[in-house]
């Protein structure tokens, strides 16, 4: 015997772009997005009878996506996710849960003659600001937002030792190393119950969202890591500090190894050590290392 536990469907990779023209400066801010729809129910009869009846085709939803960003904003991330997922809950009445993900790319003004260009931007980075929105029918709407592809570096300030050493361990000591990772980071926010308290609480949105990239940099810059582990941990508990409506933080940061090359074979050329200047980037295998840290209830943060 068996039976269908779980059931979800919808419409992955909407991409779209808006731009919103101001008519009375003319100036223009383009928004590009992609985003999934994903929505759960009383929908099993089209799984195991084959019924159709309970299925709202994907290219509906689709439409629904591009329907709804001319009608609304598309920003915040946050806001534009509530908005749909509210949607397919309040128009479908067997449809009891809607899951979306949009990821917003980054587009940047240009500069022009030391001046911000009205209607001309420039893709500087394949860093996304993500939010992923779950609305429960009788239940609320649950929000996370994210920053993801944001590649960072820096040439010094980093270590790691005592680790751990044996039979398997080729890896040596060290004080300092070039430090490189890809961001990925999350945090998410209390219920909210309805569209109504998402739309009144929007600015704390990107309040969050600059708080949050602020201080990855910040202390990925100014942190004298003795470990990834280490400087992670400092990040999430600072953006637990900056803004108290955040009830987790995660991080996933994968280890961008630098290998020094070592040259003495030729002439005795020294480079490694305080003497390294030319190194070798690595694609694979790296490390990867996660946490997330969670508010506690008696916490006084």
């Amino acid at each position: 015997m068996s039976e269908l536990s779980a059931a979800r469907y919808g419409k992955d990779n909407i991409r779209l772009c808006k731009v919103h023209r101001d008519e009375g400066t003319n100036i223009h801010t383009v928004t590009e997005m992609t985003v999934c729809v994903l929505v759960e129910g009383d929908i099993n009869s089209s799984y195991t009878r084959a019924d159709n009846s309970v299925v709202v085709a994907t290219d509906s939803m689709k439409n629904t996506v591009y329907l709804l960003a001319k009608q609304y904003p598309v920003t915040p991330p946050e806001l534009f996710g509530s908005i749909l997922a509210s949607h397919f809950i309040e128009l479908y009445p067997h449809i009891h849960v809607t899951r979306v993900k949009v990821v917003t790319h980054r587009w940047t003004r240009m500069t022009i003659d030391g001046e911000p260009h009205p209607h001309s931007f420039l893709r500087d980075g394949a860093e996304t600001r993500n939010a992923e929105v779950v609305c429960k029918r009788g239940t609320g709407i649950f929000v996370k937002s994210g920053i993801q592809g944001l590649l960072v570096l820096k040439s010094t300030g980093s270590a790691f030792y005592g680790f751990i050493k044996n039979d398997y361990t080729s890896l040596g000591e060290t004080s300092d190393r070039i430090l490189s990772t890809e961001v990925d980071a999350n945090w998410e926010w209390g219920l909210f119950n309805t569209l109504g308290d998402v739309e009144r609480n929007i600015p704390l949105f990107d309040m969050g969202w600059e708080s949050a990239r602020n201080i990855t940099l910040q202390t990925f810059a100014k942190d004298n890591s003795v470990s990834v582990q280490a400087t992670m941990y400092k990040m999430a508990n600072k953006i637990l500090e900056a803004v108290p409506e955040v009830n987790n933080v995660d991080y996933s940061l994968p280890n961008k190894h630098y290998f020094e090359i070592d040259m003495k074979w030729h002439n005795e050329v020294k480079n490694t050590g305080k003497d390294a200047e030319v190194y070798a980037p690595q694609s694979d295998p790296n490390g990867l290392i996660k946490c997330t840290v969670s508010r506690t209830k008696t916490s006084k943060l």
